[in-house]
């Protein structure tokens, strides 16, 4: 098992030096999933939610979170993304709205954390801007998918 990295050797916090890497295109992409009552997603689909396009306020959330991800999320490091994208889709069956995110850079450290952020906010604001018709609404597998780039090279979560 290989150490955590955010801890030296006394065992306090600090922030990993990325200085002697090289700069490789990083690219995350994370998903999630709420659930709600099927007449909140039947609000959602047809856009008469009072409060206006729920899932259009939501991907601009989700943008906005991937930037401010090290202003959230003590030791990550502040970078200069290049790419955010959020899209979601919509399981009537289910009742539940997919999110997925995809955040790329050209930099020194991986963009995982700010893929998490981003599918996590936009999620939230799904509950937040919907909590007033369904406060049973559930935020679930918020998880990392794939991620490239970097000497770790490129992985992706298999389904075994």
């Amino acid at each position: 098992m290989s150490k955590l990295t955010h801890f030296d050797e006394q065992g306090q916090a600090h922030m990993v030096d990325v200085g002697a890497k090289d700069y490789t295109h990083r690219i995350a992409v994370t998903s999630g999933h709420i659930s709600m009552e099927p007449n909140t997603l039947k609000l959602i689909m047809e856009g008469g939610h009072k409060k206006g396009d729920v899932l259009g306020i939501a991907r601009v959330a989700g943008i906005m979170a991937a930037k401010k991800t090290p202003d959230l999320v003590p030791l990550c490091h502040p970078l200069a993304l290049t790419r955010i994208a959020i899209d979601f889709s919509i399981d009537t069956d289910g009742n539940h709205i997919h999110c997925r995110a995809q955040v790329e850079t050209r930099g020194q450290t991986g963009v995982e954390m700010e893929a998490l952020c981003a599918t996590q906010v936009a999620l939230l604001t799904i509950y937040d801007m919907c909590k007033a018709v369904d406060r049973g609404m559930v935020i679930n597998q918020v998880q990392l998918e794939e991620k490239a780039g970097g000497k770790s090279g490129h992985w992706k979560r298999s389904d075994d």
